[in-house]
């Protein structure tokens, strides 16, 4: 595998881009790894923390080690992974109906396929809402399959959570395991001994994310998420924590194990804008990155043509989300992922 490792010079950059976020208050505190795959860690990596972890934690520092609500990276880390292996195993099929597997899925939702949910191309309702869903007694994946779609399937990218609501659920379904032991058990494989579907115990070592209400608690340990607390911490889109080094490790792994499905995920699917795709799961760029937000203010960046990755984790929804808060940091980042 050839590599190109991160310069000095854009190691430092990024850098003060990090410390600018926590400066200007845009951010508590955050932690971003920049690796080359192929090496030895300690060669291989540059971790740069900023900040604190949250006043609530007192003088705890951030490190590679503290623990991030990792939103919709979850979409990656669990059920992007998890339906690779799912489909090399015969347990799905990326383009038959669901309704192939699952015969007790109805229309129009059964006719859908892997493919356009991991793509976000399904046609789904965009507001994912499960609690419209309490006190029901109908599996919840029926429910999702019975609504009406809102665009015809594979014509339209639509970023949502309900695909991946519903290939969690699918994926529990085909192994008759729960999603959170499925991930687990990945998770193990791969040494990240840290990363685990919410709630988790509250420490100085877990951030904090947004306090939702003037004088009740923070949200700490649970997911920030609301349709993923739901789930009981446990969802496809939406639940999982994880720390900087564990995410390093997926990293790693991804751009060194030369996996087909790595191969056949950052193939453009459907156009998002001029420059830009979406793949299955990731979205990928005309100059080579594919990468993958989480709404809490975390990121994974890679490029496997000179072997790149960068992994930023951050709790920027602490003073209450801001969609552009991140947005100067994560573009510094996506530019340099793939510059020579």
């Amino acid at each position: 595998m050839t590599t190109t490792p991160w310069t000095p010079a854009a190691a430092a950059a990024l850098a003060d881009a990090l410390d600018h976020a926590v400066l200007d208050r845009g951010v508590p505190g955050g932690v971003l790894v920049l690796g080359t795959a192929g090496t030895t860690e300690a060669a291989g990596r540059t971790v740069t923390a900023r900040g604190a972890v949250a006043p609530e934690c007192g003088r705890a520092a951030p490190d590679e080690r503290t623990r991030y609500d990792l939103a919709s990276l979850t979409k990656i880390t669990a059920t992007w992974a998890l339906t690779g292996r799912a489909l090399a195993g015969g347990l799905l099929d990326l383009d038959e109906p669901l309704r192939a597997r699952f015969p007790h899925l109805p229309s129009p939702g059964g006719w859908l396929t892997v493919r356009q949910l991991l793509a976000h191309s399904a046609g789904l309702q965009p507001e994912t809402r499960l609690d419209r869903y309490l006190h029901l007694d109908r599996p919840l994946a029926e429910l999702l399959c019975a609504e009406q779609l809102v665009a015809t399937p594979g014509t339209e990218h639509r970023y949502i959570n309900r695909g991946y609501v519903l290939l969690g659920l699918l994926l529990a379904d085909a192994h008759g395991t729960p999603l959170d032991a499925l991930g687990d058990r990945y998770w193990n494989e791969l040494g990240m001994r840290d990363t685990e579907f919410g709630p988790v115990r509250r420490s100085p070592a877990v951030a904090p994310t947004e306090q939702r209400l003037r004088g009740a608690p923070r949200t700490w340990g649970i997911p920030h998420d609301p349709n993923a607390a739901l789930l009981n911490g446990i969802a496809g889109h939406a639940g999982v924590f994880s720390t900087a080094a564990d995410l390093a490790a997926f990293a790693e792994h991804l751009l060194t194990a030369d996996d087909p499905w790595l191969t056949a995920s950052l193939r453009p699917q459907i156009a998002v804008e001029a420059g830009r795709s979406r793949g299955l799961g990731w979205l990928v760029t005309d100059t080579g990155a594919a990468y993958h937000h989480g709404y809490t203010g975390t990121s994974l960046y890679l490029c496997p043509a000179l072997g790149r990755y960068a992994v930023l984790l951050t709790n920027a929804v602490y003073h209450g989300f801001s969609g552009s808060r991140l947005t100067p940091l994560r573009d510094r980042i996506l530019a340099a992922v793939t510059a020579p």
